[in-house]
């Protein structure tokens, strides 16, 4: 991602980077070490986007929009309000109603974070971007104050009653990605041999799982 947005000029594609972690804490530029309670095996990473601490793993999807803001011509806020909106309309795809919080960004269903943010923008380009709870062990996040909150609680879709395939809530996601950006996928050729793309033909570029 940094070597992207530091190699990218006027004229660069967006790109749109799903995938899985392993497993991980990551730590944010403004994460406190007071919030990691008990990693335990899973190591804590120190990374460069906004944010406290914050667990990814398997049966999450993790979304990394490498957009160009001055050319989309929004600002971050926007970013922010448009990233979540995309995941509020994906939910609402299985009826689990969702919502955004004023002050916290993410979306929460009920009192419960389904999905963090954490953005950076650097000489007008993001990277970074959202952690999204499908159907994975939610116990790590015991082991953490996630985003910085204590006691915080977690939830994904299939315990609202979603689907627990990935697939299918990356085919809806990328989608209302596109939708909420002006973007109209395609098939393109894969980032690497064994890793499928969709191109936008608004000039984006959309990788499905797997793309690191």
């Amino acid at each position: 991602m940094q070597a992207f947005t530091d190699a990218r000029g006027a004229g660069t594609a967006d790109e749109l980077w799903l995938l899985e972690h392993d497993p991980v804490f990551t730590l944010g530029q403004a994460g406190r070490l007071e919030h990691v309670l008990a990693p335990g095996a899973i190591p804590v990473i120190p990374v460069d986007r906004g944010g406290q601490v914050t667990y990814h793993g398997p049966g999450q999807i993790v979304a990394y929009p490498l957009l160009d803001l001055r050319r989309l011509g929004i600002g971050v806020r926007e970013l922010v309000h448009r990233i979540e909106q995309a995941v509020i309309d994906t939910l609402a795809e299985w009826n689990i109603a969702a919502a955004r919080r004023e002050g916290a960004p993410g979306v929460y269903v009920a009192d419960a974070k389904i999905a963090a943010l954490g953005l950076r923008v650097r000489r007008g380009c993001t990277f970074h971007g959202l952690a999204f709870n499908v159907a994975m062990d939610l116990e790590p996040f015991r082991r953490i104050n996630p985003c910085g909150y204590a006691g915080l609680a977690v939830t994904q879709v299939i315990d609202l009653g979603g689907t627990s395939r990935l697939s299918d809530v990356e085919d809806v996601l990328i989608a209302q990605l596109c939708r909420q950006f002006g973007l109209s996928p395609q098939t393109a050729e894969p980032l690497l041999p064994d890793i499928a793309t969709i191109r936008p033909t608004e000039g984006g570029r959309i990788a499905p799982a797997g793309a690191a």
